[in-house]
């Protein structure tokens, strides 16, 4: 099967983008670490707070999937001058966005979670969470832009500079203000809120310098600051808008996961919880070959060379594996190990035990269906890849629901469900990408 790069070539763009993501994980990791030594009450509530907000986030992040997709297309053509300008307006209307958001947050979070937590104690703690997580809104947004412009043309080793940028920042914020150090009082999940707020400021500011100083912005038509263009930002959107629904209502179903468990009771959530920060590893991984996949199936189109792509393609799934299954294996057979890390109550960990077994199964699957997917994406044919979505979250939603709660399964297997999602989501989209006709798509 014919195909243009070499695992060379794919290991070399793809390990920043990994080594980027792992950190960005690593955030979250951190806090799990840090909220398993003061309790499993904040333990569950950042489980629930953390994925309530990557929710609203991931419609920021969808718009940047697709402006990224645009991006790399222009690259891919050599039209290097209409960069800059998809660039500038997605941040503007990425910063408009973040202002309404944060408005809708602060409002009415309160109550959505009252109306939707069954627990007291995991409320208050969720809540305070989520009243200063909200702020990194306005940073995470302008990042994802960023990212979506070092992806598209290519230039992915920023991203792990920025990368440990964020993480070392995040891990001094977090120490400092979860535990009280230096001073300052102590405050627990609120502190691990704006410890990950202030990190995204960092990592925002970093972007900014390190683009001034050592990218070609004259190149990219970066130096010029233009004016609100419509026309521009319609081009993105219609991209963007099916990416943006994607993402949202897709961690929109896995924020509704975390409830179905959070009935099971905190013990759950917390197992739940810790499950989910251990599956980042292998998921960054996957989601890094998936991304560069993605990004080089929409450089191959632009290029017009459409018939490397399948290729292209099984090259990712082979070198994903290559990477993911060692890391499974040790999850495997040295459980407490990596348990460990997110929290010392031994018999949490020993109960956390059958979940990872089975999250590791799962990704037997979710490697190839997360490459076939951001392919799908790459192709610039975001409207289909979103009604494929929502054909497999209601399938995920509705066997979720019924085994988690109308027979009110073990936690373990409801991790499951994920089997489910990346069996549904490989079928579909293998089927788009040898059946479909996306060869020709203009965007």
């Amino acid at each position: 099967m014919k195909t243009k790069y070499s695992y060379k070539q794919i290991w070399t763009i793809t390990f920043p983008i990994l080594i980027s993501l792992i950190m960005e994980q690593m955030i979250g990791m951190t806090d799990t670490a840090f909220l398993g030594r003061v309790g499993e009450i904040e333990l569950g509530a950042s489980a629930i707070a953390g994925v309530y907000y990557l929710a609203i986030f991931m419609m920021a992040f969808g718009f940047s999937i697709g402006a990224q997709i645009l991006i790399a297309r222009r690259n891919g053509e050599g039209n290097y001058k209409e960069i800059g300008p998809i660039f500038y307006q997605g941040i503007y209307f990425l910063l408009a966005m973040a202002v309404i958001l944060f408005t809708f947050s602060i409002v009415f979070s309160p109550h959505i979670l009252k109306n939707i937590i069954s627990s007291p104690h995991i409320y208050d703690a969720a809540e305070s969470y989520i009243h200063w997580r909200v702020y990194g809104f306005f940073f995470s947004f302008i990042m994802v832009m960023f990212r979506a412009f070092f992806v598209g043309t290519t230039q992915t080793k920023t991203l792990t500079l920025n990368s440990i940028v964020m993480v070392f920042s995040n891990v001094v914020f977090n120490y400092i203000l979860i535990f009280g150090k230096f001073g300052l009082p102590q405050l627990g999940i609120a502190g691990a809120a704006i410890g990950s707020s202030l990190a995204e400021m960092v990592s925002v500011i970093f972007f900014i310098i390190y683009t001034w100083k050592r990218i070609d912005c004259k190149k990219y038509a970066l130096n010029i600051l233009p004016k609100f263009h419509g026309k521009t930002l319609k081009r993105i959107l219609n991209v963007s808008v099916w990416t943006m629904i994607q993402n949202f209502v897709s961690l929109s179903t896995w924020f509704m996961f975390f409830l179905f468990v959070e009935h099971l009771g905190e013990r759950s959530l917390a197992i739940a919880n810790i499950i989910r920060n251990v599956s980042g590893i292998p998921f960054m991984i996957a989601m890094a070959f998936a991304s560069t996949c993605g990004s080089l199936v929409s450089n191959l189109i632009g290029a017009g060379e459409q018939d490397c792509v399948r290729g292209t393609i099984k090259q990712h799934i082979r070198i994903g594996y290559i990477f993911v299954l060692p890391i499974l294996v040790f999850f495997c057979l040295f459980p407490d190990l990596i348990l460990r890390i997110y929290t010392d109550i031994p018999d949490l960990r020993a109960a956390s035990v059958p979940s990872l077994w089975v999250l590791c199964s799962a990704y037997l699957v979710l490697v190839p269906a997360n490459v076939y997917f951001q392919s799908v994406s790459g192709t610039g044919n975001t409207r289909t890849a979103l009604a494929m979505e929502l054909c497999v979250l209601a399938i995920y939603i509705t066997y979720s629901a019924y085994f988690i709660m109308y027979l009110r399964m073990d936690v373990a297997f409801a991790w499951t469900t994920e089997c489910v999602y990346g069996i549904f989501t490989l079928m579909f989209c293998y089927w788009y990408m040898k059946k479909g006709n996306w060869q020709k798509k203009k965007i």
